[in-house]
């Protein structure tokens, strides 16, 4: 077990050290759970003008420590740390748009998912195009930001538009909302907020996703008692709206494509 621990560790780039987690009844009785969310991915989670953590996975955090009837210790974890501080027992469980793939559930568990991450396009009323794939044509750019795997995804896909690099989510919308570009073709639930600042362009999404994939909360390999707990609140809160409502009051627009309650898992 240990040797097969090891190897997927290596095989995710990973150097923490494999810790005993925390069972559901010990944090019960502790009081506290440790969540870890990303202190530098707004609105997901980020610093607040009070120097406090909030967001979308903040308020889902205290949902679920209330749920348990305990307090949230909100842990700083950025995304390359959210496999290996589950692991390190450094967190209870792991926040932060943690997609299910095939690879990280070979150290880690997930619970049901909390949302998803939809890829699909941000453009204007300016672009007539119905299908992202109509987008590739030399006469189109579009904004991305340097560094990420959809960069290269996408000049695959479209190899006839034109790109343009930026540093961040807000230079990605700025562009577009300049004329710099034509459209954004990324998990764009992340980036409509950004879209508030520019009340005078008309906005629009092409709903052809390309794809959708699934984010759970990860919880250490094993830790089949809080998983399971997780999975009952989690139902809960996606059944009430709960998830969907927070989801919108950061994001500023309804998740794309929503996931659907199922009462079993």
């Amino acid at each position: 077990m240990k040797k097969l621990l090891h190897a997927s560790l290596v095989l995710l780039g990973l150097t923490a050290v494999s810790a005993e987690a925390r069972p559901l009844n010990e944090i019960i009785s502790s009081g506290t759970i440790r969540v870890g969310v990303n202190p530098n991915f707004p609105p997901m989670s980020s610093y607040g003008t009070s120097n406090q953590l909030e967001g979308f996975d903040v308020d889902i955090a205290k949902k679920l420590a209330d749920a348990l009837g305990v307090k949230v210790e909100l842990v700083p974890t950025e995304s390359q740390q959210r496999v290996p501080f589950l692991v390190s027992d450094r967190i209870d469980i792991s926040m932060g748009a943690l997609t299910r793939t095939a690879e990280r559930d070979k150290v880690i568990d997930f619970t049901v998912p909390l949302h998803t991450e939809a890829m699909a396009t941000l453009t204007t009323e300016a672009v007539t195009a119905k299908t992202w794939k109509e987008l590739n044509t030399p006469d189109i750019t579009l904004a991305n930001m340097r560094g990420n795997w959809s960069v290269d995804f996408l000049k695959e896909k479209l190899p006839n538009s034109k790109v343009l690099l930026v540093d961040t989510i807000a230079d990605t919308v700025r562009a577009v909302a300049q004329g710099r570009a034509n459209a954004i073709v990324e998990n764009i639930d992340f980036f409509m907020k950004f879209t508030e600042n520019y009340k005078n362009v008309k906005w629009r999404v092409i709903n052809d996703t390309v794809f959708v994939a699934y984010c759970g909360i990860g919880v250490s390999e094993g830790n089949d008692g809080l998983r399971k707990f997780l999975n009952t609140v989690l139902y809960d809160l996606h059944s009430s709206g709960t998830v969907n409502q927070t989801w919108e009051k950061w994001y500023g627009a309804p998740m794309l494509k929503p996931v659907e309650a199922q009462p079993f898992f």
